[in-house]
Parts: structure tokens; C-alpha cells; sequence
């Protein structure tokens, strides 16, 4: 892949959890975090949801980046159909750990890949299915007060101690972590190797 290097690549995104799974593939690039936030009156499906989100990341980096390829993402937690985002404070973490245990959620991260001067504009979702065990209200504060999970969304991270809450996963473990790293290699490669065949002169 040292040919798709001479495009830089932007992550349009703060997550430290993206952050590291970028860089455990290897691929080279710099950080610029999107100043678009999600609104979540909008009326759309989940997947949809994520996939809209992540493309207005990558746009509103892309538009002052022009010579880079640029990586939005946008993860959500969905249960039973409603969609949960960040927390807002520590009450609301409570009150989604608290829906979530017991249960099996989705977990939807939409990644985006744009750069209009090499006419790439590839947007996918991708879906993993978390089953939580039975959480006690003590775990859950424990959980709040060491870990603040307030930046992850449905107020937890896998990657972390509540990974002992976690009774199955079906799908993508990274996308639970925030990026779906196979799904993304697969449309990296496929951009890299269009690129070079189009002989674009980048």
C-alpha cells in the first residue's frame, strides 16, 4: 500500500480509539477533528444515521484539505430501534447502562471516505450485535466514577474494564471500539488500487 501514501490522509476525528486502530494497520496519517455534531432529531433509519454523520465529517475537513483523502466515522449504540449517543452527564450514563443490561444492542459505526479532487466519495455502515450480562447498580457506578465514559457511545467501552459485562458479541469487535478496521481496509485498498489504474498524477 506505500502507493496510496502520497495522498495524505486525514482522520477526521478525536477518538484516541480510531486514533490507535489506524495506526495498528499501519496506515499513515494525520489527525483533524471535525467541528460537525450530530443532530439526532434528524428522522433517519440508524445505519443511515452514521453513514450521514460520517460524510459530514469528512466534507467539512475536506473542504479546507483539498489535496488529502479524508476519514470520517461516527459510531452509535441502538436498542430496540432508539438510538443512543454519547451521555450527557453521569446520570444519563446511569440510565443508559441501565437499559442496555441484560439486553442485546447494535452497535452501527458509518465510516466515509471523500476527497473530491481524486472523486472519491465511499460511504458504508457497518453492524455488531453486543449482548451485556446483568448489570448491578454498584458495577455501574463503579464503572461511571473510574472510567467516565462520558466521550464513548451508550456510555462504555469494550477495550476497557467493562469488557467483564460483555456476555457475546456478534460481528466486528473493533467497529464496537468505534472503527470497523476490515470493512475499511476493503474500501482503502479498493480507492488505492482505482487510483493507480486512473494514473490520476497525484
Amino acid at each position: 500500500m506505500d502507493e496510496m501514501r502520497l495522498i495524505p490522509i486525514i482522520l477526521a476525528s478525536k477518538s484516541p480509539r480510531r486514533k490507535q486502530l489506524l495506526n495498528q494497520i499501519g496506515v499513515e496519517f494525520s489527525v483533524q477533528p471535525s467541528s460537525v455534531k450530530e443532530d439526532f432529531s434528524l428522522d433517519l433509519q440508524p445505519a443511515t444515521f452514521t453513514e450521514h454523520w460520517a460524510r459530514e465529517k469528512a466534507k467539512n475537513i475536506a473542504k479546507s484539505h483539498p489535496d488529502s483523502l479524508v476519514v470520517g466515522a461516527d459510531t452509535i449504540v441502538v436498542l430496540e430501534g432508539k438510538i443512543l449517543g454519547k451521555p450527557v452527564d453521569e446520570k444519563d450514563s446511569f440510565v443508559m447502562l441501565k437499559s442496555l443490561s441484560g439486553n442485546t444492542h447494535e452497535v452501527i459505526t458509518g465510516v466515509s471516505i471523500y476527497s473530491e479532487k481524486y472523486e472519491v466519495d465511499q460511504t458504508f455502515n457497518e453492524c455488531t450485535f453486543v449482548s451485556f450480562n446483568t448489570l448491578s447498580d454498584s458495577d455501574i457506578n463503579y464503572y461511571i466514577k473510574t472510567y467516565n465514559p462520558i466521550d464513548k457511545a451508550g456510555s462504555y467501552g469494550i477495550q476497557d474494564w467493562f469488557s467483564v459485562n460483555v456476555h457475546k458479541i456478534k460481528g466486528c469487535f473493533y467497529n464496537v471500539m468505534g472503527f470497523p478496521l476490515s470493512a475499511f481496509y476493503h474500501h482503502y485498498r479498493a480507492i488505492s488500487e482505482s487510483l493507480n489504474s486512473q494514473d490520476k498524477n497525484y
